[in-house]
């Protein structure tokens, strides 16, 4: 199973945009189920969006037209994460997984803040 390396978190207030990556080297992105999660301290992780071979992407309902998933066509080395009008309520932890891996990365960190 792949250790997914995530980055691009920071802090943002309401409104603004971050970029997520989720990059691993030498993995086939194209061919593969991929997963965002959100976790909240004392929270269990919740599920994002996903993207699957042939570029379909399902939303949670409190992003459906503010994020967008999608993977990097041209080195098929990463997908990404385009958060745009972050909301507060947005903020946590942020997961990439591959389908039926129980392998997570460290994560990269969201906070929407005045």
């Amino acid at each position: 199973q792949v250790k997914f390396v995530e980055s691009g978190g920071g802090l943002v207030r309401p409104g603004e945009s971050l970029r997520l990556s989720c990059a691993a080297p030498g993995f086939a992105f194209s061919e593969a189920i991929i997963s965002w999660y959100r976790q909240v301290p004392g929270q269990a992780r919740q599920w994002v969006a996903t993207i699957i071979p042939g570029g379909d992407t399902r939303y949670t309902d409190s992003v459906k037209g503010r994020f967008t998933l999608y993977r990097d066509v041209a080195t098929n080395a990463a997908v990404y994460l385009q958060m745009d009008n972050l909301k507060p309520e947005d903020t946590g932890v942020y997961y990439c997984q591959e389908y039926d891996s129980t392998t997570w990365g460290e994560g990269t960190q969201v906070t929407v803040s005045l």
